[in-house]
């Protein structure tokens, strides 16, 4: 029987109207599966192919609707793309008269309130507002989710790794012990290529040995050209905005810079060269500080733009599988932080079947060319960087444990003993662990000892009742923008937000005229004065062996089709700079530059382990400044001799522990990533900086094995 025979009849109707010529291949295969087997899925296929379909057919098309409850359970990490994949869901559904709610903070109240009233269909929400209910309405998510027969989470990858998707873990073993049957799951995405995340993806989904992975391996063609513009962090070179005006003003575009204030400019200032040369005038910038209904105009636009051709300068709110239709191009503006990233950007491009991917890659730094170049190679052998999982998120259970006890109004310490130790997410944590943390949110009133229950105490109220509550991240104090009573957008609060200064926003300057700190607005007219607008960006942390790459290219000769001419230079420039050192394996020899002024001690390594290497320095005693992005330390006061000697006797029995503890009494603010590790008591919080911020264990085995390389004479021609 073919999987198009497996299908219900509204199903293979939907089909027919529809006048696809076949199925794609990912569905093919996911119908034959998720129809015979009551299994949970992972579909792994790239993006536009069709993965939404492959799981919504068979699921529509097996799951008895007419049986009270909501049946299916959409998760998806962003809320415009609830409302973009709400279109397809509900296209689909009409077939079969099952309805469809959108559940999220933007969401209407009177669909909601239906959903509440007559628990039926398909309810697309996110892991935040899930979250909400937990805590606010713990009777809804019984009312509402108790018989549900699937759960889809799309773009899975989006959460693999992160406290955000530990959350999500958790809330997935909340719902399984509300629900009166075991419900299947199937995830989507879209970046996942290495078989060593596979078994990550099934830990993930709770239950490994009933977890499968189906994976469409067709290629997408990519045509990709790489340029070089020499720029200042400050302000992108004129010569590239030229060359990518003229590139893209007669494509559909997305560019992606790397950081908001970035996005702004660029949108900003090729609008300015259209304007002159007489161009179309669809230039926009698209990320969360940009005002909802714009992102939302801009969205419909390119999504019904099918005669105009448009240019969105953007963040990663357009990374994921957000539907704009058909883009022509993808431009990359320096090296994206990672390959999976630069994955899910490339395959915005060539949505047709049969159309190649576009990728334009511009470089405004030497170093930031190379990673880009050890990325797309990368990317070419099908690697992506490692999953960090964190088998301890003590973070993750403050933030849960007031969930359960805000959710009961009160609840014994040995029921939420239970309720925590039975959810897998915490299952390798001890009970006394567990207890301890639980006996110090008491010490800190989040929590307080009522006869025989817990319920949240006087400081906890505070912060379960805060709309910030129900996510794992930390959320920026955004300031309202405003221009003659008109919203414009939002920003966060930065040193640049000031009067009198001049900012990017919404695709247009603007200048900044009053500031009103009580209310968190900010008042703006346009600028015409030419002061040029600044930004502050965020770099990420690289992986080790992106940088270890990069040291490869750097001592091959090996040329490469889709570099400019600038782009070859550049790569010249940096293998004849880096010829002096006689390197023969990329695992183990590290280049070591001496001078009379200091010695430079180029790492190639992971961002983590160099945080953590200059971390042991300094407790040596040892002055270095570590330029990251270059994997560059400049160590100040030792020779070449003396350092090998520091760092041969760097060993795991150092009282790592104890000296983190010190740090972190001194500088509290070293937890601040951790949104809820703040809470913690000061062991936990050593865990957490170790496991999260740190890597010790990977920087001792990189110590054990590190050669140095020191310079010498000869150079290339």
């Amino acid at each position: 029987m073919t999987a198009f025979d497996l299908l219900s009849e509204p199903i293979r109707k939907y089909i027919r109207d529809k006048k696809w010529e076949s199925l794609r291949n990912i569905q093919e295969a996911a119908i034959q599966r998720i129809m015979t087997t009551d299994n949970n899925y992972v579909l792994i296929s790239r993006t536009a192919s069709g993965k939404t379909e492959a799981a919504f057919l068979p699921i529509l098309s097996k799951v008895n609707f007419k049986e009270p409850g909501v049946k299916v359970l959409y998760i998806s990490p962003l809320i415009a793309l609830i409302n973009d994949q709400f279109v397809r869901v509900e296209s689909l559904c009409e077939y079969m008269d099952v309805p469809v709610t959108k559940w999220h903070g933007e969401a209407a109240k009177g669909a909601k309130d239906r959903v509440l009233k007559n628990p039926e269909g398909i309810v697309l929400i996110t892991p935040e507002s899930l979250e909400a209910m937990f805590v606010n309405k713990p009777y809804d998510i019984k009312h509402l989710f108790s018989t549900l027969d699937y759960i889809v989470i799309d773009e899975i990858h989006s959460f693999l790794g992160s406290d955000r998707g530990t959350h999500l873990q958790s809330l997935l073993n909340r719902l399984q012990k509300v629900n009166t049957r075991r419900f299947s799951i199937v995830g989507l995405s879209a970046t996942v290529s290495d078989a060593n995340q596979y078994m990550e993806l099934k830990n993930f989904l709770g239950d490994p040995e009933r977890t499968k992975i189906i994976r469409d391996t067709t290629p997408k063609p990519i045509n990709a050209v790489f340029k070089y513009f020499a720029g200042s962090a400050n302000e992108l070179p004129l010569p590239l905005l030229k060359d990518l005006y003229v590139r893209t003003r007669e494509s559909k575009v997305l560019i992606f810079p790397n950081a908001r204030g970035r996005v702004e400019e660029v949108a900003v200032k090729l609008k300015q060269i259209s304007e002159r040369v007489g161009g179309h005038s669809n230039y926009f910038s698209h990320h969360s500080s940009v005002d909802k209904e714009v992102r939302e105009y801009v969205e419909f636009f390119a999504k019904n733009s099918t005669l105009q051709n448009f240019c969105i300068s953007c963040t990663s709110t357009l990374e994921l599988g957000i539907d704009i239709g058909n883009v022509d191009e993808v431009v990359q503006i320096d090296a994206t932080h990672s390959i999976a990233s630069l994955i899910q950007r490339v395959g915005r491009s060539g949505r047709r079947e049969g159309r190649a991917s576009n990728l334009f890659l511009y470089a405004t730094d030497e170093w930031s060319l190379l990673q880009s170049l050890a990325c797309w190679l990368l990317y070419q052998e099908q690697y992506i960087e490692p999953i960090s999982i964190n088998e301890k998120p003590y973070d993750v259970l403050v933030h849960q444990i007031l969930s359960i006890v805000k959710g009961t109004s009160g609840i014994s310490l040995s029921k939420l003993l239970e309720e925590i130790m039975t959810n897998s997410v915490f299952a390798p944590l001890k009970k006394e662990e567990v207890e301890e943390i639980i006996t110090h949110l008491i010490t800190l009133e989040f929590l307080e000892k009522l006869g025989n229950e817990l319920i949240i105490g006087i400081e906890g109220e505070e912060v379960v009742n805060s709309r910030d509550f129900y996510s794992l991240f930390e959320t920026q104090v955004f300031f309202k923008v405003s221009s003659n009573a008109v919203k414009i957008g939002e920003l966060p609060l930065s040193p640049q937000i000031r009067e009198n200064e001049n900012i990017y926003l919404s695709a247009k300057i603007w200048s900044i005229i009053d500031i009103d700190f009580k209310t968190k607005k900010i008042e703006v007219i346009p600028a015409n004065d030419g002061k040029k607008p600044t930004f502050f960006g965020n770099s990420a942390d690289t992986a080790y062996r992106i940088r270890e790459k990069m040291l490869e290219i750097l001592i091959s000769k090996e040329t490469y089709d889709f570099l400019d001419e600038m782009s070859i230079e550049a790569i010249h420039a940096l293998r004849k700079e880096f010829s002096v050192f006689m390197i023969h394996d990329c695992k183990t020899d590290r280049p070591l530059l001496t001078s009379n002024e200091h010695l430079s001690f180029y790492s190639f390594s992971s961002s983590k382990i160099n945080r953590t290497l200059q971390f042991i320095l300094k407790t040596l005693d040892v002055k270095s400044i570590l330029h990251d992005n270059e994997s560059l330390f400049e160590i100040e006061n030792c020779n070449s001799s003396e350092l090998t000697a520091i760092l041969n006797g760097v060993n795991r029995d150092q009282d790592i522990d104890s000296i983190l503890t010190n740090l972190l009494e001194n500088t509290p603010e070293m937890i601040d990533f951790s949104k809820w590790g703040k809470y913690l008591p000061i062991q936990y919080k050593v865990a957490l900086l170790k496991e999260k911020y740190f890597d010790f264990e990977g920087c001792y085995t990189y110590l054990q094995q590190l050669k140095f390389v020191e310079n010498q004479l000869e150079q290339l021609p």
